[in-house]
């Protein structure tokens, strides 16, 4: 059988697919201890029902994970590349990929979530193989079923299945989910082309260490040359990677990943905001006001105002517009 040529994105070698699990979130799976971790999201705008800890930031998951778009055109970013989902096509992304799910335009979407071995039928069987090639294949992040693949159509209705039996289950749940989603998963072995596996190397290396380094260090005072220390390369080589990987600069990165933990824990936590100001790497209330409100459209009072009292809607992107007005301090700049 013909294997579709336009499935998946393929990386040049040196960019390996990034599976940093410690510099993202950890977007665990909110079922994860019941006896059917299955998760199905339906997201529409900015509201996802329900909420996972991985929506609108950079994350991970150890499940595999199928998005339907119903409307709209959505991007899905990784490291190492990004893709559209237009409206009526879907998108596999595989384990342990770090992600971001971004809206172009007004977007309602569902999201299906759930183990690998969901697709093993039982311990040792013969089946786990057509698991395995896809869940350990680092270079497969996702595969996108496009409207011009013709077996995309057998993809998307039962997708489409799966989102209508969540509405309305039926005394046989459990089991239509797992036919569903095993017949998903037989389509898909069947037309497309797994690449080889190969080692991570180079810039997904150098990006691993520095964003580690950002996660464990942004509430202290860093500068362009501890940042590329952290990854023994020079800072222009730093800013380089930045731009390749993630589209932005590294102060750009760095201070919006401070706004994002200002907004978890003013969405969180009584903390006065000077002191999470302080925290997060802000020393002037005045700058953390004016970075914050830039990003947000309000001011960080206001943001935890409204989002203490409806927690649904907050969080927003660590990956930020390249148009953004945030400044680069002098130390930054190459």
């Amino acid at each position: 059988m013909k294997k579709s040529p336009n499935t998946i994105v393929k990386f040049p070698k040196e960019r390996a697919v990034v599976m940093n699990r410690d510099a993202y979130t950890n977007s665990v799976n909110l079922n994860i201890n019941t006896d059917f971790p299955y998760l199905v999201l339906e997201v529409a705008g900015d509201q996802s029902a329900p909420r996972t800890p991985g929506f609108q930031v950079m994350h991970w998951h150890e499940d595999f994970q199928f998005i339907y778009v119903l409307d709209g055109i959505l991007e899905v970013r990784t490291l190492d590349g990004s893709v559209q989902i237009n409206g009526g096509e879907a998108i596999f992304i595989n384990q342990n990929v770090v992600h971001l799910v971004e809206q172009i335009r007004g977007c309602h979407y569902n999201s299906f979530i759930f183990p690998a071995y969901f697709l093993e039928f039982y311990a040792g069987s013969p089946a786990k193989e057509f698991v395995d090639r896809v869940a350990a294949n680092d270079r497969l992040p996702f595969v996108r079923i496009a409207s011009a693949d013709p077996w995309h159509g057998e993809i998307t209705e039962r997708l489409r299945q799966l989102a209508e039996l969540e509405r309305n289950k039926t005394d046989f749940y459990v089991y239509e989910v797992l036919v569903l989603l095993s017949t998903i998963w037989l389509v898909m072995q069947k037309h497309i082309a797994v690449p080889p596996k190969q080692k991570e190397q180079g810039i997904s290396v150098r990006m691993r260490k520095m964003l580690r380094f950002i996660e464990e260090h942004y509430g202290e005072d860093l500068t362009l040359a501890d940042l590329a220390a952290s990854a023994n390369i020079s800072k222009s080589e730093c800013s380089r990677c930045f731009r390749l990987c993630v589209n932005t600069t590294p102060c750009r990165y760095l201070t919006e990943y401070r706004l994002s933990k200002a907004a978890e824990l003013l969405a969180g936590t009584d903390e006065p905001v000077g002191n999470i100001a302080a925290a997060v790497g802000f020393h002037q209330m005045s700058h953390f006001g004016k970075c914050f409100k830039e990003k947000t459209g309000c001011s960080p009072k206001a943001y935890r105002e409204r989002n203490q009292q409806c927690p649904s809607a907050g969080g927003f992107s660590v990956i930020g517009n390249a148009s953004s007005p945030l400044r680069q301090k002098k130390e930054w700049e190459t």
